[in-house]
């Protein structure tokens, strides 16, 4: 990698975003994405880049293992297992896995469905939604995909005390997931957005954002709180992909195909980061369309580029590589790299 000439053009710092993948039908190109990458290393410099990195963004749910941090750091979360640390990071599927685990965690803690803040939609599990379906029940707040990060914001509120709306901007407990972010992105918040799951989703750079996955990469679980709160939650990610997200989705996926050697995180609206202890170094990804195929095929590039993602896996070919079929199988077309990334 060496150096950051990939964000420069003509020696000139690029500032819009590039082509990354591209989809081709019978030899034409039919529709383009264009985005942003960023790799930084735990000092925080810039290693490789594509497009801005400065771009500023939310992170979605690509953060969920720095809005986890005060669990941890606070001694909030002493005693969570590696599977309930994996589910606090989890855009997870709504399986019967998932509902049940974080059910239990409540109950654990003396509290029910009804003490979160996250909301209710189907469950993207095909079985639990054709089980509530032949069962005429409703789905609950307990199927939500982030109901995970919303029972360790319900922890670390008991800890500090706080009034039940934890997903209030200036509750203590997002209080205190806003200092955390900034510390570890290394710059301040510019706002924030309402995620889908109604907490706050503070803005940051891609540059930022990679910075933070630097981080957790470099962490020994040997230092200070936070070292050892990041060492944990990766480690925790890497060893329970099954909780992260769910079947068939790219995190789980992926992250069985690379055994431990990195830890993966999607968010809404097509970001995309990775944590690679192996090389102490984060990524951080962002397609300007929204495009979560597009997303998904760039991640596998950026991994493969990066020696921890067999390209020829079949996880990463589903992503990228695999021709594409229509429903009777005929090979119809493929999704490409643009010319010049990674």
């Amino acid at each position: 990698m060496g150096g950051i000439s990939r964000i420069c053009d003509g020696g000139l710092a690029v500032t819009a975003p590039v082509p990354m993948v591209e989809l081709w039908r019978s030899g034409r190109m039919e529709s383009r994405h264009l985005g942003h990458a960023v790799i930084c290393d735990p000092q925080g410099r810039i290693v490789e880049g594509w497009g801005n990195p400065a771009e500023i963004i939310y992170p979605r749910s690509s953060c969920k293992m720095i809005q986890a941090l005060p669990l941890l750091e606070t001694g909030a979360g002493a005693g969570l297992t590696p599977r309930q640390l994996a589910l606090t990071c989890a855009s997870h599927q709504g399986a019967a896995l998932h509902v049940g685990a974080v059910g239990r965690w409540l109950a654990d803690m003396g509290l029910t469905e009804a003490d979160l803040r996250c909301g209710t939609h189907e469950p993207y599990d095909r079985e639990e939604r054709d089980r509530l379906i032949c069962a005429h029940e409703p789905p609950c707040q307990l199927h939500n995909n982030c109901s995970g990060k919303h029972a360790g914001f319900l922890m670390l509120n008991r800890h500090l005390g706080g009034d039940p709306d934890y997903v209030e901007p200036d509750h203590p407990v997002q209080r205190a997931v806003r200092q955390a972010f900034e510390e570890v992105t290394g710059e301040p918040s510019s706002g924030y957005g309402i995620d889908g799951c109604s907490a706050p989703n503070f803005a940051t750079s891609l540059a930022g954002l990679a910075r933070a996955m630097a981080g957790f990469a470099a962490a020994t679980g040997t230092g200070d709180a936070r070292d050892r709160a990041m060492a944990a939650l990766t480690r925790a990610m890497m060893a329970h992909p099954e909780m992260v997200a769910g079947e068939t989705r790219a995190c789980t996926e992926l992250m069985r195909a690379m055994d431990g050697a990195a830890a993966i995180k999607t968010g809404a609206e097509a970001v995309f980061v990775a944590i690679l202890p192996r090389q102490r170094l984060g990524l951080a990804l962002k397609i300007a369309d929204g495009g979560t195929r597009a997303s998904e095929a760039a991640v596998v590039a950026l991994l493969a580029r990066l020696g921890v993602l067999d390209p020829a896996h079949p996880a990463a070919q589903r992503r990228l590589g695999a021709p594409l079929t229509n429903w009777r199988g005929k090979v119809t077309g493929e999704m490409r790299l643009a010319a010049g990334f990674p």
